[in-house]
């Protein structure tokens, strides 16, 4: 019985996940939406925690990508697993909708809320004079 234990897969990490998508500027409003919420119901599928979108509206792009000079930000905190987050990987990847993505590891402190907490106080400067 013990050697059973031993030779299991120890639990899957989880982890807290920011990602930025950049999506297409062709796209309606409810449109994008519905590509965020296609990724939000991956991520509910394998027993991760979507958090909310933070939409940052239509915004002009550093440089062209695919000719489209423009495009739609979303930025949204999830907390999945590595065998989710490779799946979400390649569903972006291969999404005609998403022109560029970025997925970033919070640091644990931030996910449990003490980031800035755990900061010092900024002090007064003094001024000789």
């Amino acid at each position: 019985m013990n050697g059973e234990a031993a030779s299991r897969p120890e639990e899957a990490k989880i982890d807290t996940y920011e990602v930025m998508l950049i999506i297409i500027p062709e796209l309606d409003a409810e449109q994008v939406e519905n590509t965020v919420a296609r990724f939000r119901t991956v991520i509910e599928r394998t027993g991760g925690d979507p958090g909310d979108p933070n939409p940052w509206g239509k915004r002009k792009l550093a440089y062209e990508i695919d000719h489209r000079a423009d495009g739609f930000y979303v930025v949204m905190e999830f907390t999945v697993g590595e065998r989710t987050l490779t799946e979400l990987k390649r569903i972006l990847r291969v999404s005609d909708d998403v022109l560029r993505h970025m997925i970033v590891k919070l640091p644990p402190a931030y996910a449990e809320g003490k980031l800035s907490s755990e900061l010092p106080a900024e002090e007064p400067a003094e001024v000789a004079g």
